[in-house]
């Protein structure tokens, strides 16, 4: 297989398959959805290249079953989409826009199941809520990446903690 080559699963997280929205032939770039999440349970997947998509095909994943998995020629120029990384005040946004952002992203769990983020946030009775608990600690005996992470990366977790506080006032 060549290093040129990316393959992205459309199942990377417990739940439902997302659904691919591109096809053979299409050229995509950094930060493109390529597969939206389906109905219930299930996460987006995001280009983290630019390139070209070359097959849409079965392919054995971590999981250890075949899966349907997007695979992209990456042409190395790391092309984005529009307004890719761009700054959005987060205090003027609605909640439904903060959910459907982290949706959109495909951000999942660290865990294993890699469990969808916006649905955490999506609660029934979001006014029930009355504690946020952050679990800040390592799995498993010197593992150090969160530790580290709230050490180098302060600031940015404070900033998604009142993300998170204003989701649940």
């Amino acid at each position: 297989m060549s290093k040129d080559i990316l393959v992205f699963p459309l199942s990377q997280h417990i739940g439902k398959p997302a659904e691919c929205i591109v096809k053979v032939g299409d050229k995509v770039n950094v930060g493109q959805i390529i597969a939206k999440a389906a109905d219930g349970v299930s996460a987006s997947v995001v280009s983290s290249v630019s390139g070209e998509v070359k097959s849409i095909e079965k392919r054995l994943t971590v999981s250890g079953n075949y899966e349907d998995c997007i695979v992209i020629e990456n042409d190395y120029k790391y092309s984005t989409i529009e307004n890719f990384g761009k700054d959005r005040d987060y205090k003027q946004l609605s909640i439904d826009e903060i959910i459907n952002i982290i949706k959109d992203a495909g951000i999942v769990g660290y865990g294993g199941a890699c469990f969808p983020t916006h649905i955490k946030l999506s609660p029934k009775n979001r006014d029930d809520i009355d504690y946020v608990l952050i679990n800040a600690s390592e799995c498993e005996p010197y593992l150090t990446s969160d530790y580290r992470l709230m050490i180098e990366k302060t600031d940015e977790l404070i900033i998604g903690l009142e993300i998170i506080l204003k989701l649940f006032p």
